[in-house]
């Protein structure tokens, strides 16, 4: 039976897992995919490599944990919204997922993950779950939840969920990685997730 790491201990693997991944992004960012190393990691973040080797032992892996890093929030987790009032909640989600997209290391590592992912089979074979990101994690627990309470009758919440992200991020999101120039005022993105709310809403509210 393995045993178990003390507090200490602990705390210096979140410590190096951090810096890692801060190096990471840094290096995936400056040189892409194919010339970022492990070995560079390493030496950007401090460590040594058989501690990042531990933690990552492949390129795809590290950059997987990258790009979900990148979409964590401040706290961890966000306060799951009442699903007494259906429309309140998916703005609360709504207006998270916009601050997520809006991260300026989020669109730099999806237009990374795009573009070099056809050349790189490891990184192609990964499976970037982003619905472990906690922003998305919330929202299918909400809509469970406000199916559950009976403010909504959800019958997919994965459909649900991706088609209401999916109106969000077609308009405040997707845009930019084809027109450089492209942006929204804070008035427009809460109009495109009131949108996107009140769609939902008439389709699966009560």
């Amino acid at each position: 039976m393995p045993r178990e790491l003390s507090a200490y201990h602990r705390q210096v693997a979140a410590t190096n897992r951090a810096a890692i991944l801060d190096a990471a992004a840094d290096l995936f960012l400056e040189a892409g995919y194919d010339s970022t190393s492990l070995a560079r990691v390493a030496e950007r973040a401090g460590v040594s490599r058989a501690t990042l080797f531990k933690q990552f032992p492949t390129k795809a892996e590290l950059f997987e944990a990258t790009l979900l890093s990148a979409g964590g929030t401040a706290s961890g987790e966000l306060v799951d919204p009442s699903a007494a009032d259906f429309s309140a909640g998916l703005v609360t989600i709504g207006l998270a997922y916009v601050e997520l997209l809006n991260r300026p290391r989020m669109e730099d590592l999806i237009r990374t993950l795009i573009g070099e992912g056809r050349r790189f089979p490891e990184l192609q074979a990964r499976t970037f779950d982003l619905g472990t990101l906690p922003v998305m994690a919330t929202l299918g627990r909400y809509l469970r939840a406000a199916n559950a309470a009976g403010t909504a009758t959800v019958d997919d919440p994965g459909t649900a969920a991706a088609q209401f992200l999916g109106m969000i991020s077609t308009i405040v999101f997707w845009p930019r990685l084809i027109h450089g120039g492209y942006s929204l005022t804070a008035g427009e993105t809460r109009d495109v997730v009131q949108e996107a709310t009140r769609t939902i809403v008439a389709r699966f509210g009560n």
